[in-house]
């Protein structure tokens, strides 16, 4: 596991072994808004190398200067000029893209997200109209915020053969097992469990509900082997059986 910040945005980085349906793609990709033209440029060179460009950085209705491009890891970014204001100044948005089954749910999910999460709210949303290329009233863009963090979402009918899948989850850090029971209990519901904190909401999206005090605890020489094996065997985290371990 490798922890990083970018921008001021934390990633934790993990080598999985679940094959090739847990490949990147484009139902999950991380949205850049470019202060400049230079900016954006130098970003798009880095990251289209030895990737590959999906929609060209170029003028479009809804912008100067955009791109879409996934890199050579197969991540999928999306870069636009822009003020980082509009995103309450977080310089990386993720962006869920509703597909195949899911496509057209993108407002209930929105709605269902925002309603689990405390101060919560939907900042916008752009629908499809008559000769845009796709459904009429399916969302082409939506920004919403879950607490202080800004998401994004949007339904697509073209035929992407993705889906939402375990290779992008999304980590809800709790201090409590009251806020564990909480997200485990409503984000599971129509979804499914995994192990180790991890499952999917019934839009197939992943998200990780982990205790706060997990890594302290993986920091401990004298308790880390218990602990992993401890949780190793928990579907819900318990946190008490972590620290009792």
């Amino acid at each position: 596991m490798v922890s990083l910040k970018l921008e001021g945005e934390k990633f934790i980085l993990l080598n999985g072994a679940g094959g090739p349906e847990f490949t990147f793609n484009p139902t999950v990709s991380f949205f850049v808004l470019c202060e400049t033209k230079d900016e954006i440029e130098q970003l798009w060179q880095s990251l289209t190398e030895s990737g590959k460009v999906l929609m060209p950085l170029d003028k479009y209705p809804w912008s100067e200067m955009y791109g879409w491009c996934a890199d050579k890891n197969k991540l999928n970014w999306q870069l636009m000029l822009g003020k980082s204001s509009d995103v309450n100044g977080q310089k990386i948005v993720p962006s869920l893209m509703f597909t195949g089954d899911q496509v057209g749910k993108a407002e209930e999910a929105i709605n269902f997200y925002t309603s689990v999460f405390d101060d919560s709210k939907i900042q916008g949303i752009s629908r499809y109209e008559e000769g845009e290329g796709d459904v009429v009233g399916y969302i082409k863009h939506a920004q919403f915020n879950l607490g202080d963090y800004v998401m994004m979402a949007m339904d697509s009918s073209a035929e992407h053969n993705a889906s939402f899948n375990e290779s992008i989850s999304f980590v809800v850090e709790c201090n409590t097992q009251k806020e564990i029971d909480y997200y485990w209990n409503k984000l599971t519901a129509g979804g499914e469990e995994s192990m180790c904190g991890w499952l999917k909401d019934k839009y197939g999206v992943s998200w990780q509900v982990t205790p706060a005090v997990l890594p302290k605890l993986l920091a401990d020489p004298s308790k880390a082997e218990k602990v992993t094996k401890v949780f190793m065997k928990m579907r819900k985290f318990d946190i008490e059986e972590l620290v009792n371990a």
